[in-house]
């Protein structure tokens, strides 16, 4: 049984499969201090549906082989929109369009007016 890396080699490691799948505009914003329920918030983008989905499937099969357990995954079927939570780690997979839409990182960013631009 292994044990459960800490967040910060999580986050290494799922930032490393991002870049290994070319996912585009990756954003990572440092939840700690600010929610309970995670230490950091993924937001990255895929081309179209199925590059979407191959990232997702990619950074799941990740978490497994790094001995993370109960890892929720929401999405993986329409593929505009992946939600992968590690616990530690939440990973938002989207279209651009659905990205665009939904605005996530402006939702958590220190200064909204900034987050705009």
């Amino acid at each position: 049984m292994k044990a459960q890396p800490d967040a910060d080699k999580t986050l290494s490691m799922i930032l490393s499969r991002l870049d290994d799948m070319k996912a585009e505009e990756t954003v990572t914003i440092d939840l700690r201090g600010k929610s309970a329920f995670s230490d950091y918030m993924i937001v990255t983008s895929g081309r179209a549906n199925r590059h979407v989905g191959a990232i997702a499937e990619n950074v799941t099969k990740a978490l497994k082989e790094t001995g993370i357990k109960n890892i929720h995954v929401e999405g993986l079927p329409n593929c505009d929109w992946v939600l992968i939570d590690s616990g530690d780690v939440v990973v938002h997979v989207f279209r651009p369009e659905v990205r665009e839409f939904y605005n996530l990182e402006r939702l958590w960013a220190q200064n909204p007016a900034a987050a705009a631009i």
